[in-house]
């Protein structure tokens, strides 16, 4: 039987820029899966091209660094018509406000925020009619935490920035925001398995839901967010409950 989203999806162009892991790949497996014709993007053409070799349907890769912004520009005019747009490239930079260095503070701002401030702006002309635009936030900009004040700020930002483009785009686009909670993927690879895995118990016991989240449950809520065509300028807090925890 045919589901309400592989109607909406059917043949539709999904561009995902962060599509080569995480909850970018997860979304682009699950949008292939129900018909779209998915674009991974990222900065790592080798990534997303074997990325793409690893998930059936209609995938193509096209690569961009989102803080080139002549290499955005060029990127946006190759895609073709564009129905949803997905950025959930991102970046973190963790330590203390006396402490971070003002050079992560900015990198992360401009890959958190600018990148896909930018890259929402060239695509702007590509959107087909009823398109949507989806960001990334996170659950620390309403829930923020010590050591991450500046991630709180930008995440902060990459929302408001949502409700403005909702009404700024409004009879163009559709513009929501995905905010994750803490979410295993390969963000954390770095850190030693035994570290990980403590983390993920200790961060999972604290929530109403008992774990942490799966890059397959944000996915699910991107597709909501793309297809729901009463949705727009809303924050889904995919957080397994951390925004009312104790």
């Amino acid at each position: 039987m045919t589901t309400v989203f592989e109607t909406a999806l059917k043949g539709k162009h999904v561009v995902i820029v962060g599509g080569g892991s995480g909850m970018g790949k997860a979304t682009a497996e699950l949008a292939a899966s129900l018909g779209a014709k998915v674009t991974i993007s990222s900065r790592n053409k080798e990534k997303l091209t074997a990325v793409a070799s690893e998930i059936e349907g209609d995938i193509s890769v096209a690569s961009v660094d989102t803080t080139d912004e002549a290499a955005v520009k060029a990127w946006a005019a190759s895609l073709g018509e564009v129905d949803h747009l997905v950025i959930s490239a991102s970046s973190a930079a963790h330590g203390a406000f006396a402490e971070l260095p003002t050079d992560d503070l900015r990198g992360m701002i401009e890959a958190k925020f600018i990148g896909p401030y930018v890259t929402a702006r060239e695509v702007l002309p590509y959107l087909a009619d009823g398109a949507s635009i989806t960001l990334f936030s996170g659950v620390l900009s309403r829930r923020p935490s010590a050591g991450a004040t500046g991630l709180g700020a930008v995440n902060a930002a990459v929302e408001a920035l949502t409700m403005g483009l909702a009404q700024e785009l409004a009879g163009k686009s559709r513009v929501n925001c995905i905010s994750p909670g803490m979410v295993a993927t390969e963000a954390y690879a770095g850190m030693p398995e035994e570290a990980r895995e403590g983390m993920y118990a200790q961060v999972g016991g604290s929530l109403p839901v008992g774990r942490v989240g799966r890059a397959s449950e944000i996915a699910q809520a991107v597709i909501m967010a793309m297809t729901n065509g009463f949705l727009t300028g809303s924050v889904l807090d995919i957080d397994g409950g951390h925004l009312i925890k104790a």
